[in-house]
């Protein structure tokens, strides 16, 4: 069974996709496995005293919970990426003001993202995550000013997208996977899935 290929295992199952992320979509496009969009709305809130690592966890798997019904043929992906700063949380930024001051507060400096994934189904679930250590560099008023009004990364935690403009100017270096970052550690996620 281990020498199967990942799209021969998974022939006589159906995989839903729990996330409206266009780069959990694309990835998972580039694995190769064919797929469906479920998205069923969840206020993404956690516990204030959860670590990073556990808070990122706690929403990939509250996402995977609003789905109480699958059929014995299907198994559910849900994730979660958070951006974390001296053990802050920096989510997704609610308006442009806060988006600047995320901005500022990684600017210099080396931040940790997060992302979680949960899989699920009718006989079993598993949870993992992978953590990337990312370095900006300085970033000035005016850059960040420009992103932010060109960009408006309010969709993103740690209001910043790596594959934008920002990314291509601002990172200095990345520690772990870029997927990681883009919002799913894909290596795991195969891993995960051929042992599924």
């Amino acid at each position: 069974m281990a020498n199967l290929s990942l799209q021969q295992k998974l022939k006589d199952r159906q995989i839903i996709l729990a996330s409206g992320s266009p780069r959990r979509q694309a990835l998972l496009t580039d694995l190769g496995l064919p797929y469906r969009i479920e998205l069923k709305p969840v206020e993404e809130l956690f516990p204030d005293h959860l670590p990073p690592k556990e808070a990122a966890e706690y929403l990939a798997k509250l996402k995977a919970n609003a789905f109480d019904h699958l059929k014995d043929s299907e198994i559910l992906i849900t994730g979660d990426t958070v951006v974390a700063i001296d053990q802050l949380i920096l989510g997704k930024p609610k308006d442009k003001e806060e988006a600047i001051k995320m901005l500022e507060l990684l600017s210099g400096r080396k931040h940790q993202v997060i992302s979680s994934v949960f899989l699920k189904s009718n006989q079993k679930s598993c949870c993992f995550s992978a953590m990337t250590q990312v370095n900006f560099k300085s970033l000035t008023s005016v850059e960040i000013e420009f992103y932010v009004n060109t960009f408006k990364p309010f969709d993103k935690a740690g209001a910043y997208g790596i594959q934008e403009w920002i990314g291509q100017i601002g990172i200095t270096g990345i520690e772990g996977s870029y997927y990681t970052v883009l919002g799913l550690p894909i290596h795991l996620l195969y891993k995960n899935l051929l042992q599924f």
